[in-house]
């Protein structure tokens, strides 16, 4: 499987739907999807399901499926829902039972990618969290290592230190002015870089006259420019959505070409986000 994905499903707030979604984005041609071992916003086991049914019954291989998920702090936990990890437990003990939990769930051997689902509440402690990532990596367990919600360059350079962070998952919108420094580093440092939040968050530049002229002039919509657009520019945005229409557009997304003709008005949305 291609370790980067251009495009991923993303699975958060679906609940008892889940399930029903993955089969139908992936029917509808996506191979990877993200999903979290949080069951405050993530039905995880749901997940696995789907992908049990796409390989039984429709015939796609594990191999050709990209599964993300993440390990998740108390602190962005719902304690009054089940736990995949006692608490009170070393922060390597929680992080080893809540892989085992995902992969029980997601009825896997390996993943293509394990994230930290943010910081902990302390350098040491991400660090430590991270060694015991970096541990399943070596065990084969895990093929690549990552942290999402991280803003601050200083913290992954940290990171660094240990080992490469192969993978950063960012809300990238124009709420947070596009999360510019982050993306610059990933960029420079051979990073992937995901994107959430990015439809959702951008109503600006999604009705924006550059874009809605980008748009006319190739046929498409204004969502399908901005994830064009990211895709051109180091961004693997997660695709959310629960409309088979919006999966098959999402998906097209990566097969537009922006001509020569439409180059002016391409470069006038990247100052919007970049100058």
């Amino acid at each position: 499987m291609n370790l980067a994905p251009k495009l991923i499903y993303g699975t958060a707030w679906k609940g008892e739907k889940t399930a029903h979604l993955v089969i139908s984005a992936f029917l509808q041609g996506f191979r990877a999807v993200d999903t979290a071992c949080q069951p405050k916003h993530y039905r995880e086991d749901l997940v696995g399901e789907a992908l049990e049914i796409l390989q039984d019954k429709h015939s796609i291989k594990r191999e050709d499926i990209y599964i993300q998920t993440k390990f998740t702090p108390f602190s962005g936990q719902d304690a009054t829902k089940p736990l995949p990890y006692n608490p009170r437990d070393s922060i390597p003990a929680q992080i080893k039972s809540s892989l085992s939990k995902s992969l029980a769930s997601l009825h896997t051997s390996y993943l293509d990618a394990y994230l930290l689902h943010s910081p902990l509440r302390t350098l040491p402690l991400t660090i430590e969290a991270w060694r015991t990532l970096m541990a399943a990596q070596d065990e084969g367990t895990v093929r690549t290592i990552g942290i999402s919600n991280v803003y601050d360059v200083g913290l992954l350079k940290a990171l660094e230190k240990e080992r490469k962070v192969q993978i950063v998952q960012n809300r990238w919108y124009e709420g947070n002015a596009w999360d510019k420094e982050v993306w610059a580093y990933c960029k420079e440092n051979g990073i992937i870089y995901q994107s959430f939040w990015t439809l959702t968050g951008s109503p600006a530049l999604l009705t924006h006259s550059h874009t809605a002229s980008l748009a006319d002039k190739l046929d498409v919509t204004a969502a399908q420019v901005l994830f064009k657009l990211a895709q051109l520019n180091n961004v693997v945005p997660l695709s959310g959505t629960t409309s088979e229409l919006h999966m098959q557009q999402d998906l097209a997304a990566e097969r537009i070409v922006f001509k020569e003709e439409v180059l002016d008005d391409y470069k006038r949305i990247k100052d919007l986000i970049w100058k």
